[in-house]
């Protein structure tokens, strides 16, 4: 078994066209994958798991041993050529192709036609703004949220009412894994090496990929605000996920309230000394969401409700905190905002219709989220 002898990329096979990409499961007129191939007679998943750990490929879960016929039948299925380069991740800023992509897609179980989201969620988080490097190497358990929009999330079965956060079975799961392996293995993440994280994070096993609720949003797509309508995906640098349960109020501005004061603690990465800015995300269940929005109709009174609420009274904090935030003019007065602004509060509709809770996603503080479409070819 062939699992990735070295061949370069511009060797053809006899008789073959020199300049055709016609690739499938069988093969290529051109032979365009680039990756150094093991040979191996390791066809069982629990011994090649034991393998690709001992490689530095593994994440410690099974794996699916990318064979080349496994690699070429995901390629076969889309559009893009493997030797085309994504974008460079940090901290290596090592290349990204696209065969690196499929290779990383097969060993964590992600379906070939998830390919285009994959490839939209690198370019997002490549972008300098949203600033990998950083994350990537910080001490802080933090991790890319994936946050998909349009007809895609069914196409994928992309969970976005009950569970979808975890626990909802979808090949999700597979497809946020197979970001966080692209990430380590391409990009170079590797704990105690590249990586100075103190605890870690489960998201940074399967990744936190979910969609939202567009269908009983009473907003706007959270893709289609920020300028990208139909299938998109926005990375959101989050520290994970923070439970909120309210089972008192009864208005949105109750509600508000309560999420608001919820999120602003003061060890918060937003209230960081050594952060001049920072966002804050919030997923509401679509129960809520309707209370909100019949109570609070803009957005952005909603917004700026949960920036308000969120702050705290410099005081509260060390008198040392407080002067180095003074010098950031992270002080206003009298307070601390957890967000910079209230436009840099996001809200997105998602979860079960049972109500209760809400959840927020601390910014790492760095990163600035970034969108994009999800486009089926180059």
């Amino acid at each position: 078994m062939s699992i990735q002898t070295e061949t370069g990329p511009g060797a053809t096979a006899p008789g073959a066209a020199p300049n055709l990409r016609d690739c499938g499961p069988e093969g290529c007129a051109i032979d365009w994958l680039s990756s150094k191939r093991h040979t191996t007679e390791i066809d069982d998943v629990m011994a090649f798991t034991r393998f690709s750990m001992a490689q530095g490929w593994g994440d410690g879960l099974p794996v699916i041993p990318p064979t080349e016929a496994r690699v070429r039948e995901f390629l076969a299925v889309n559009t893009r050529y493997p030797d085309e380069v994504i974008c460079a991740l940090p901290p290596l800023n090592a290349d990204c192709t696209v065969e690196k992509i499929a290779i990383n897609a097969v060993m964590a179980g992600a379906p070939a036609n998830a390919l285009p989201l994959i490839i939209a969620a690198l370019e997002a988080m490549a972008h300098p703004d949203f600033e990998l490097f950083g994350l990537n190497a910080t001490t802080a358990p933090v991790v890319p949220l994936t946050l998909v929009n349009g007809p895609i999330r069914n196409a994928l079965d992309i969970p976005y009412k009950h569970g979808c956060l975890g626990g909802a079975p979808t090949a999700a799961l597979a497809i946020g894994r197979a970001l966080r392996l692209i990430i380590k293995n391409v990009g170079g993440q590797e704990i105690n090496v590249t990586s100075q994280s103190t605890f870690g994070t489960p998201g940074r096993v399967a990744g936190i990929l979910f969609g939202e609720w567009e269908e009983r949003s009473p907003w706007a797509p959270f893709a289609e605000r920020r300028g990208v309508k139909g299938d998109a995906v926005s990375v959101y640098g989050t520290m994970g996920t923070m439970n909120i349960l309210d089972t008192t109020s009864q208005s949105g501005q109750d509600f508000l309230e309560m999420i608001g004061k919820s999120l602003g603690y003061p060890a918060a990465n937003g209230f960081n000394t050594s952060m001049p800015y920072a966002e804050i995300m919030v997923a509401v269940n679509p129960v809520w969401a309707a209370i909100m929005h019949r109570d609070v109709p803009s957005l952005d009174d909603v917004q700026e409700l949960l920036w308000k609420w969120s702050s705290l009274d410099a005081d509260y904090l060390t008198k040392k905190h407080r002067e180095q935030l003074e010098k950031l003019g992270r002080v206003i007065d009298g307070r601390v905002y957890l967000a910079t602004q209230p436009k840099d509060v996001y809200v997105v509709c998602c979860g079960g219709t049972g109500g209760l809770h809400a959840t927020g996603f601390h910014s790492f503080g760095s990163c600035l989220t970034q969108t994009r479409a999800v486009l089926p070819g180059r």
